[in-house]
């Protein structure tokens, strides 16, 4: 019977001793289950007194922390988790952020500040928390995205912030930036010294459009021919001149044709142009290198009527041709124009052309690379000419230039002459003695001429009217060993020439170009714009390497010449900082259109 009741009590405590040992195979023991079950338990009835209580999330934590556990170690661990989340948070662009907000204001410490962030901060992902705008309950992700106080969003709410972020920044980019295209257009028309305020004329801007989609177009129709003569600019400023799109200016009812740049075009499409437009009078193609021979003879022979003809670049024609085309067109022709010419027109061919080129007004010969002095003695006896500008035979003695401008000087209207070593005083003389017509003069290149001389074309007993354009770029002492150039007589265009020309002719000067002009002091340009003197028709201005050029004087310029359109001042670096008036297109200068100002924005003072 004993016996019995011992396997019963056996078979009843053989559960219980396999838990038991369960439980302690995994270091689980019951009276530390009793006793975390029993802190739960305290730990949720001081949770619901304190809010009974009205006491913040703040408190709560922080009570939590001092009462959750006795042990010392545990209590330490936490503080220091605590003082290195405050010190992260310390560190943040965010609590600096408020920090400097609140300023002296705020009365709380760095400590409190930093404690509250702490309290604030938001859910990690994978925790929950409440939408900001639509207070859904919703599962934080990395992605969750901040409201505008500083919560955190949901997935619908986020996107649709984002949304309207984006709609904004794309509005306030479109009204503040202009698009690179415009941008660059911008500065092309400043270059060009069109920098007019409001809107280009609706002409322009239609111009504009079809040269834009010129490659769609199939005819031109009656466009007028100023219109056409200002789109092939454009075109030819882009370089997009092909063969296709030349044929769209080849028009029987017109009698000029125009085109800057013919690289593109091949032999067979200037004999199109010649055979489709018989009635041609004036012919102004730029780089037409694969102009030869037989197109020039099939252009005299074709188009009678030429009266102005202006060719650049034509390399491939011969002198043989060259010859020809004097004999063919030669007495009908009032205006020739010839460029870059670097194997034909040598002194024999230019000798033909004065022979039958005898109504030529106007002519302009620019790098010729086989014309000698003797050319320009050859030239003596175009007695018709007008305008004359020449840049060939750079190495022609002065007394060559001296007498071609006493044989022609009479009827001289405009005079260029371009880099000749050898100009001196003598020329100069000769152009005050013979040339009493003139409104255009260049002189340009010049290391002889003194600044006495340059000032005596202008002194009180100077022959001719004043000028319209005046273009003495490059005329200076170019001595290394001395930059600044003898002080007894200094050479170059300096101080007095510069007096000079601005009392004779700066009531009706329109363009001035001093490039390089390096001997010009500051008293001299403080004296020529000094901001009492006006010159009113000045749109045009080169300054360029006049190095006394600085923020005074150009503020004397702006002052003195009320219509200017262009100032070109590179290296001028002590006028970086000059105030640019609206309207004006200064280039050369760093940074010149965020000096821009309107009228009225900032008051100028000498």
């Amino acid at each position: 019977m004993a016996n019995r009741r011992a396997a019963a009590a056996n078979r009843i405590r053989g559960p219980q001793s396999a838990l038991t040992d369960f439980l302690a195979s995994h270091n689980i023991s019951a009276q530390q289950i009793h006793q975390d079950y029993q802190r739960r338990v305290e730990e949720a009835e001081r949770q619901a007194q304190a809010a009974a209580q009205g006491a913040d999330n703040d408190k709560e934590n922080e009570d939590e922390y001092e009462d959750a556990e006795d042990d010392p170690v545990e209590r330490q661990k936490r503080k220091r988790k605590e003082e290195k989340a405050l010190l992260k948070i310390k560190q943040s662009k965010e609590f600096k952020r408020r920090k400097h907000e609140q300023g002296s204001d705020y009365e709380q410490d760095a400590d409190e500040l930093a404690r509250s962030m702490l309290a604030k901060s938001k859910p990690l992902p994978g925790q929950l928390d409440n939408c900001e705008i639509c207070e859904k309950r919703f599962t934080v992700t990395p992605y969750s995205g901040t409201g505008p106080d500083g919560g955190l969003l949901c997935t619908k709410c986020t996107k649709e912030l984002k949304d309207e972020e984006k709609k904004e920044a794309k509005a306030r980019k479109k009204k503040t930036a202009a698009p690179r295209g415009r941008r660059r257009q911008t500065e092309s028309d400043r270059m060009m010294g069109n920098v007019k305020p409001g809107a280009k004329s609706l002409v322009e801007i239609c111009v504009r459009r079809v040269a834009n989609v010129v490659h769609d177009i199939d005819e031109f129709g009656d466009m007028p021919q100023n219109l056409l003569d200002r789109l092939s600019q454009i075109l030819s400023k882009q370089r997009v001149v092909t063969p296709r799109v030349f044929e769209l200016f080849l028009r029987q009812d017109v009698d000029r044709i125009n085109v800057y740049d013919c690289g593109k075009l091949e032999k067979e499409d200037f004999q199109k142009m010649f055979a489709y437009m018989p009635n041609l009078k004036i012919v102004n193609l730029r780089f037409a290198g694969q102009m030869k021979d037989d197109v020039v003879l099939y252009m005299a022979d074709k188009c009678k009527k030429i009266r102005h003809l202006q060719l650049g670049a034509t390399n491939l024609v011969s002198d043989s041709v060259w010859v020809q085309l004097f004999r063919s067109l030669g007495p009908q022709l009032e205006s020739l124009k010839l460029s870059e010419l670097n194997d034909s027109m040598g002194d024999d061919t230019v000798k033909e052309l004065v022979k039958n080129c005898q109504t030529l007004r106007r002519l302009k010969l620019r790098s010729c690379s086989h014309m000698s002095p003797d050319s320009l003695e050859a030239l003596c006896n175009l007695s018709k000419l007008e305008h004359l500008t020449l840049a060939v035979a750079q190495d022609a003695p002065a007394d060559t230039l001296v007498k071609l401008v006493s044989s022609l000087g009479p009827n001289l209207r405009t005079l260029c002459l371009e880099d000749f070593i050898e100009l001196d005083d003598t020329v100069l003389d000769a152009i005050k003695n013979h040339c009493h017509k003139l409104s255009k003069l260049r002189i340009r290149g010049s290391s002889l001429c003194s600044d006495a001389a340059f000032a005596g074309l202008f002194d009180n007993n100077s022959p001719f009217p004043p000028l319209v354009y005046a273009d003495f770029a490059e005329n200076r002492d170019i001595d290394n060993m001395n930059p600044e150039g003898p002080q007894d007589n200094p050479i170059g265009f300096g101080s007095l020439a510069l007096t000079a020309l601005m009392n004779h002719s700066g009531s009706r000067l329109k363009s001035l170009d001093l490039k390089s002009c390096r001997h010009i002091s500051h008293m001299a340009l403080l004296g020529a714009f000094d901001g009492l003197k006006k010159y009113p028709a000045i749109t045009d201005m080169d300054l360029s390497f006049v190095t006394q050029v600085d923020e005074v004087v150009l503020v004397g310029i702006f002052k003195s010449c009320p219509a200017l359109a262009k100032l070109v001042v590179f290296a001028c670096f002590n006028a970086r900082r000059a105030v640019i008036p609206t309207g004006i297109a200064v280039i050369g200068l760093p940074n010149a259109q965020d000096n821009i100002v309107r009228e009225g924005d900032v008051q100028m003072e000498l």
